[in-house]
């Protein structure tokens, strides 16, 4: 089923500046940690807590966001954790202990997530397939410069201003985006004016009950976030497999950044003239040969920095050519549960994220690991797109037929 589109256009600029919000207040933050130690007396693993809190919240929320919006639109839900995110980014500035600071990241993470899903699903909202993947790729280009960026911004503030101005800023970010939002977001959803506990659960049973929506939203998972798991393993890898200063890390993973980025304008530019399928495939393709040519280079005893960033650099691009084509499939599958799927998709991604961030630390090897994981999670998601296209297929025939296929999201 086709999502229904609307006259009215959301300005592109200011759906990135929603969307990007959540991750920002995530990685601005790391930079100034050991500040914050200092100041409250905590210890590092009382820290590392307002980091994971923070990712705690901003994947649960996506949950409730995508399908509330459903019920009430996408303008008052965005404009509340707007506010929401204001709110608890001041509370954490004005933070005097490390449990003040790890409440309030919660609530700047609940709040911060609201753009991440709605941004997403206001675009699907209001333009056609084609063009939906073109805004989408641009939405994940600007996601993926934030999280490269928001370190050296956060480490910036911190030196010269003090760790509580990374709040101030974060803030002052959230607030500038409030307003604009205020002014010159419609109403783009078309709510049910339900809003019971009960519709939340049905709309994400009928979504994990359609293999299509499974399909892409795990292929998209596998596909995209799992390069996670080298993101966390590098330093490791840098510096006692590949013997090079850890300062390079940084760069490196700049070039893993910018290769996402040209995947995603890839995935923008042949939107228009190369179907969503071939794309799909086509990009997943490319993730699935480097991360197989990275586990064999490793297995062979012949890492270098060269194959190492060069078969990643061409893991990144395929990633990046991926997600926007995965996201836009995903929130097609029904017109009717497109907040729904927006917030399942996310959280199906951060979900896979953890998951094989947390199995690069199995064995001896950060190299081995990250690439068994990459290997693995890559050709997880190939079979999972080619499960959704199937399933696509079948349903687009059932309803030419006029009939209903088990199973499938209707």
């Amino acid at each position: 089923m086709t999502p229904h589109t609307t006259g009215q256009r959301a300005p592109l600029w200011l759906l990135a500046l929603i969307t990007i919000s959540g991750t920002l207040a995530m990685h601005m933050f790391v930079p100034a940690l050991p500040d914050v130690a200092h100041d409250f007396g905590a210890s590092i693993a009382a820290m590392q807590m307002t980091i994971s809190v923070y990712i705690l919240g901003l994947a649960a929320g996506q949950l409730v966001y995508g399908p509330l919006s459903d019920g009430f639109g996408r303008r008052p839900l965005l404009i509340g954790g707007l506010a929401l995110y204001v709110v608890a980014g001041l509370a954490a500035a004005l933070a005097t202990n490390v449990h003040t600071l790890v409440a309030a990241r919660l609530f700047q993470a609940l709040g911060g997530c609201a753009g991440l899903v709605l941004g997403r699903a206001i675009v699907r909202d209001t333009a056609p397939a084609g063009e939906a993947v073109r805004d989408l790729a641009l939405l994940n280009l600007v996601m993926m410069i934030g999280p490269g960026l928001a370190p050296l911004m956060g480490s910036a503030l911190a030196v010269g201003f003090g760790w509580r101005s990374v709040f101030v800023a974060l803030a002052a970010l959230g607030a500038f985006t409030f307003v604009f939002s205020w002014r010159l977001l419609p109403e783009t959803g078309r709510p049910t004016g339900s809003i019971r506990t009960t519709s939340l659960l049905r709309n994400y049973r009928l979504l994990l009950r359609s293999p299509s929506f499974a399909g892409f939203a795990v292929g998209g998972g596998c596909s995209t976030t799992s390069i996670y798991a080298f993101i966390t393993a590098a330093p490791f890898i840098v510096a006692s497999e590949l013997h090079r200063p850890v300062h390079e890390v940084g760069f490196y993973l700049g070039l893993l950044m910018l290769g996402m980025a040209l995947g995603n304008a890839v995935t923008r530019y042949l939107a228009r003239s190369v179907a969503l399928e071939r794309l799909l495939i086509g990009a997943n393709a490319v993730s699935v040969l480097s991360a197989v040519a990275l586990l064999m280079v490793v297995l062979l005893g012949g890492l270098t920095v060269v194959s190492a960033i060069g078969l990643m650099f061409l893991f990144a691009v395929g990633a990046g050519a991926t997600s926007p084509a995965a996201l836009t499939k995903a929130l097609s599958v029904d017109a009717r549960l497109v907040g729904s799927a927006a917030g399942l998709y996310g959280f199906t991604q951060m979900a896979v994220g953890a998951l094989c961030t947390s199995l690069v630390g199995i064995g001896h090897s950060a190299a081995l690991a990250s690439a068994v994981v990459l290997s693995v999670a890559a050709m997880l998601g190939q079979a999972g797109f080619w499960i959704g296209l199937r399933w696509e297929r079948v349903a687009a025939g059932s309803r030419g037929r006029g009939g209903v296929i088990r199973g499938e999201a209707s």
